[in-house]
């Protein structure tokens, strides 16, 4: 373990084995630090947090910091982040309020490039890559395998499908189901997320039982009901199809078309 002599680490905190810690960096109270994390220069992170093992944090990233709620009466709640993530300079990731989840949650494997935010009351899986100055507002789910491009803002309570791509400089206020590309302003669909699909290794017959869905659900004169039913009846034993007709009979917000 190194701490530079300019850090300052609460007495409370838990820091693990093999953890670097910059000059100038803050760690407050109830922070716990997992072994091998790298936090750079000048990072604050306030409690309660918890970071798992093998993070690296870039200079002036703020991790843990009150929510931007007016709802927020300073209820205890906390940011987790888990495992191998990257979290670049100047990114801010918040705590939760008391709603729903009561927290900010991370998973393992996630890049979240400079400027990004990530509000109260999200919930990030793995292998996610936000580009820079993206957006997360609060009480935002992203599943695993989503690409967000640069400057893209995204509308509270929105959903975000598995191995998605959305669009750079976008503006997502409806939720963008699983295996898609999303962009503009009010982000709309462009198709599968083919290439995305085909790097992660999907079968040739996965894609196609997800084209053919698409063709149902987005590019027929089908209401979206009505698409459902015709996809569940023929299609539903292909689990990610499965899985892209659950996106959007649950969606509360709507979907991106």
């Amino acid at each position: 373990m190194t701490i530079h002599p300019t850090a300052v680490v609460s007495t409370d905190a838990v820091i693990g084995k093999d953890v670097n810690i910059g000059p100038y960096s803050v760690i407050g109270s109830e922070v716990s630090i997992g072994d091998g994390t790298m936090i750079g220069p000048h990072v604050v992170i306030e409690g309660p947090t918890d970071i798992g093992k093998g993070n690296r944090v870039f200079q002036f990233a703020a991790i843990g910091a009150e929510p931007q709620d007016l709802k927020y009466k300073g209820e205890k709640s906390k940011v987790i982040i888990g495992d191998n993530n990257v979290i670049r300079e100047c990114a801010t990731i918040h705590r939760g309020t008391a709603a729903d989840i009561g927290m900010t949650i991370m998973g393992d494997h996630n890049l979240i490039m400079a400027y990004c935010h990530v509000a109260h009351n999200c919930s990030l899986g793995n292998h996610i890559v936000m580009s820079s100055a993206s957006m997360l507002a609060g009480h935002i789910t992203v599943e695993d395998h989503v690409t967000i491009g640069g400057m893209t803002g995204v509308h509270q309570f929105c959903k975000i499908g598995c191995y998605a791509m959305i669009g750079g400089a976008s503006a997502v206020a409806a939720d963008v189901p699983p295996y898609v590309i999303v962009s503009g302003n009010r982000a709309k669909l462009y198709g599968l997320n083919l290439i995305g699909l085909e790097r992660k290794g999907f079968e040739a017959s996965t894609i196609k039982a997800l084209k053919d869905a698409y063709r149902i659900l987005f590019r027929s004169s089908l209401l979206i009901k009505d698409a459902v039913e015709k996809v569940k009846a023929g299609m539903a034993h292909v689990p990610e199809v499965a899985h892209l007709v659950e996106f959007i009979e649950k969606s509360e917000r709507g979907i991106c078309r």
